[in-house]
């Protein structure tokens, strides 16, 4: 099997994460790292056997031997980094969201489809085995006719005004926070699993605190408890701590969710509820490998990941029989390989989302920044994303 080289474009709380889920598939070698904290950049690097590191994307992107990179930046520098990824002819998975407008989303999507390389934006959750079970209950038509789609995405890291991150700053993050960063998540796995697209929405947004204690210095991401009073400057806050949205989907369905940073004792709470004519699925990524299976006329169900048991379409994203648990870190592995595998093979269908899906969800976001802000109903222009 060919080995790809990789390089990572970012060193935060996702740029580690992606290095170990790339690191676990055997065929693709840490190639370079890129960030500008050098010092970060080098332990890293040594830690996880980079052969390059450097301060300055560009000098990666130079590089012939390079295939692709792996884009774990702020969101603001998603745009001017994936357009010279592309331009070098380099493959290119970036996390979501894709970039902070759908004007720069399309520019991303026309530009991956002339230079022809393979691109993913890592909306990795779709690809827990239970997730994927769902998905094919709806497709062998076990649930019926999809009536009701609800749930929430809640977390409490940004619960206090001494809570901080860059995400909460929109230059560096762009025009909204929860709803891009989680609510993009939750509504990407909603249209993957029921196969039907956010139609409207009527959302409203709250920032509770409109001012926050911003640290002196850098720190990690989910690191602010650590801190003291006098390590603080004040500053005010654009962006959400918290959205909660009412949606049309398809033709009949309808739904609602809400995604929080502020959910006091809520660490990661992703949860899902689909309820069809002929049966209802829940699943909670706080136990991700549970599923609940409602039915009207017979007892529920809560059943448990086993590959021997799972649909056949979703046996291929569960690795470990059952009893072993695969979490947030095998969702990473699980798209890593699928985008890789696709580059060597030009005629395989991606199976992983891509730039269009990435758009798909910043139009989404568009449109219930526009019904917070105008307090009314507002049309998700339709188009078609990717579907794998």
């Amino acid at each position: 099997m060919r080995t790809y080289k990789t390089a990572l474009i970012g060193t935060g709380f996702v740029g580690r994460v992606h290095l170990e889920g790339v690191r676990r598939l055997g065929f693709v070698e840490l190639y370079g790292i890129a960030e500008p904290q050098i010092e970060k950049a080098r332990a890293l690097g040594e830690e996880f056997g980079a052969r390059k590191v450097v301060a300055d994307y560009r000098e990666l992107l130079e590089d012939p031997n390079l295939d692709a990179v792996d884009i774990c930046t702020p969101n603001a520098l998603h745009l001017p980094i994936v357009t010279a990824a592309l331009e070098a002819g380099k493959h290119v998975i970036c996390e979501k969201p894709l970039t902070t407008s759908v004007e720069n989303g399309k520019k991303l999507v026309n530009l991956a489809r002339e230079a022809k390389r393979r691109n993913c934006t890592f909306h990795n959750l779709r690809y827990y085995p239970m997730v994927q079970h769902m998905r094919r209950m709806r497709e062998d038509g076990d649930l019926g006719e999809i009536l009701v789609v609800q749930g929430t995405y809640s977390q409490d890291w940004l619960l206090y005004d001494t809570d901080y991150n860059w995400r909460i700053e929109s230059k560096d993050n762009g025009p909204s926070r929860c709803l891009a960063d989680i609510g993009s998540h939750w509504c990407d796995m909603a249209e993957h699993i029921t196969g039907q697209r956010i139609a409207s929405v009527c959302a409203d947004l709250q920032t509770f605190h409109k001012t926050r204690r911003k640290p002196k210095g850098p720190i990690e991401t989910f690191a602010g408890k650590t801190l003291t009073a006098e390590d603080y400057v004040e500053y005010p806050v654009d962006t959400e701590d918290f959205g909660a949205v009412v949606f049309r989907m398809g033709d009949r369905a309808r739904g609602s969710f809400t995604a929080s940073q502020v959910s006091t004792g809520r660490k990661n709470r992703l949860n899902i509820e689909i309820y069809g004519t002929k049966a209802g699925v829940a699943w909670d990524q706080e136990r991700p490998d549970e599923l609940w299976i409602g039915q009207r006329n017979s007892n529920n169900q809560i059943i448990v990941k086993d590959p021997s048991l799972l649909k056949e379409r979703a046996r291929p994203f569960a690795d470990l029989p059952g009893g072993h648990s695969e979490g947030y870190d095998d969702t990473f592995k699980q798209v890593f390989r699928r985008f890789y595998n696709s580059i060597g093979d030009p005629s395989m269908q991606p199976e992983y989302p891509q730039f269009v899906d990435g758009l798909r969800q910043l139009t989404i976001l568009e449109a219930e920044l526009e019904s917070s802000r105008k307090h009314r109903w507002v049309d998700v222009p339709a188009f078609q994303a990717a579907t794998a």
